[in-house]
Order: structure tokens, then sequence, then C-alpha cells
């Protein structure tokens, strides 16, 4: 082997070599930006009344940490109610997206009936409407149900979402239609085929419908400040905005209501991310 042939193996090896270290470099720097203002905030609920939050170089751990600042947020302003009632609408637009884009998805991308394409388009029509631009229509549609200053009104509006229909209708489309055909030849109806056979298939879909109803749900600001004005049904990020306004000199009580809002969409994740990664394939390509 010449000279010239090891020196471009070697440029070859080192190639490789520089790219997986530019690789590393971007992804810690996604990393800091997404992770680290979390971080920052969990670090500065965790502060003692003692240390210095903007003191220079910053401090990201805590030298005395202690949860008392939770404990004030608590003890000043019903956060827990708050959340009680987040977590109310959040559980109730996820059963609703789960069951409601699941058999809407089925019907698109498995039955056949007159107007099928232009279902399709109207659900595609749908994810271009800016929510701003309709959140009139829906309130003065909630005070003429009477459904204003509800929950019931909050989770109404997004009970079903374009979204979550499209994604179903894709993991369904992506199944094989010789596993129906052979059902429907023992003699099984459409909702026969629906639950026992394509609904256990597209599981890791589901629990992508499923964290974005209740993350939408959860992190929903502008629709229930608009349709709630008794406080005592108030949702946690209305609540968070009221927490701000109360605790604007302490910084540590408004971190620690941070993290306190943060943390379910956390555990949810944690709980689902199998089905999560598993899901987000699912329907990409045609089966």
């Amino acid at each position: 082997m010449s000279r010239t042939d090891r020196d471009e193996r070697r440029g070859e090896r080192r190639l490789p070599r520089r790219q997986l270290a530019l690789r590393y470099v971007l992804l810690l720097a996604v990393l800091a930006l997404t992770v680290g203002p979390f971080l920052w905030q969990l670090s500065t609920s965790l502060k003692g009344p003692g240390e210095d939050l903007y003191r220079y170089p910053p401090s990201l751990v805590p030298h005395h940490p202690t949860l008392a600042n939770y404990a004030g947020v608590a003890r000043i302003v019903p956060v827990w109610d708050f959340a009680l009632n987040s977590l109310k609408v959040a559980t109730a637009n996820v059963l609703t997206n789960c069951a409601g884009a699941a058999l809407a998805g089925y019907a698109l991308a498995r039955l056949r009936f007159a107007g099928r394409r232009a279902a399709l388009v109207v659900f595609l029509m749908a994810m271009l409407v800016p929510v701003e631009s309709i959140m009139i229509a829906q309130f003065l549609t909630m005070r003429e149900l009477r459904l204003n200053d509800t929950l019931l009104g909050v989770v109404l509006p997004g009970c079903i979402g374009a979204m979550n229909v499209l994604l179903m209708r894709n993991a369904f489309a992506a199944l094989p239609y010789e596993i129906e055909e052979a059902s429907f030849v023992d003699g099984a109806n459409a909702w026969q085929r629906f639950v026992r056979i394509a609904l256990p298939s597209v599981r890791g879909t589901l629990a992508v419908v499923a964290i974005f109803a209740f993350m939408g749900a959860w992190d929903d600001f502008l629709w229930p400040l608009i349709v709630l004005s008794d406080q005592s049904k108030f949702t946690l990020t209305i609540g968070l905005n009221f927490l701000h306004g109360t605790f604007a000199d302490d910084q540590r009580l408004v971190a620690a209501g941070t993290v306190i809002a943060v943390l379910p969409l956390i555990v949810l994740f944690a709980c689902l991310q199998r089905y999560f990664f598993r899901g987000v394939g699912e329907g990409a390509v045609k089966g």
C-alpha cells in the first residue's frame, strides 16, 4: 500500500471523528437550551432565602436546599385546587381525544362511505385555521349552551383534535389489509375488527395522542382565561399567572409553582415514553 493511500485512509478515519464531535457539540447545545431553563427553575425553587439568586457567576446547585418554597406556594395560593382542576380537564381531554380520534381515524382509513375524502379534507383544513380566530365563536357557543364558567366548557372545544384524527388515520392505514380480511371472512363486523384487531395494533399512536392531548390541555392558558371567571374553577396555568403577580418579588415561589406545573408532564412522559417512541413510527411507512 502506497503512502498516499495510507494518508487517504487516515483522512477518512479522521472525518467521522470530526463529524461525531460536531454532533456531540450540537446535541449538548440543544440540551442546554431545552433542559437548562427547567434546571435553573428547579434550582431556584430549592434555594433558601439566604442565597443570592443574582450572584455572578451563577450557582446551579443550591448550597442549602429546602422545600419551604413549595410549602409556601401551597399555603398562600390554592395551587393544589388549581392543579386538580387542570387534572380533570386534561384527563377528560385525553379520554375524548383517544376515543374520538381512534373512531374517526379508523372510519377514514378503513371504512368505505360517501364523502370520506371530503371529510379528510375538512380535517386537513381544520388544522390550518388559527385557534385564536374562532375563540369568540366558541365562547358565544359555550354561553348559549350555558357552559361558560364550567370545566366542561373548557374541555368541549378541544375534545377531538384534527391532528390526532390524522395521526390515528395514518396509523390505521398502515396496517395490512389481509388481517382484517381474514377476520371479515370469519364473520367479524366493523366494531369487532376495530376493537380486537386494529386498535391493539396502534397502541403506540394512541400513546402519542394521549401525550399530546394531555400536554395541550394542561398547558392551555388563553381559552380557560376566556371561559372561566370563578376562581375556584381556575386551572393551574391561570393560577400560575395569579401566582406570578402575587409573588413578583420572590422568584423562589414563582419557580416552585412552575416546577409544580411541569412535574405532571414529566411523569406522564416517563410512563409512556416506550409507547411514544414506538408510536411516532406507526403510520410513517405504508404496511
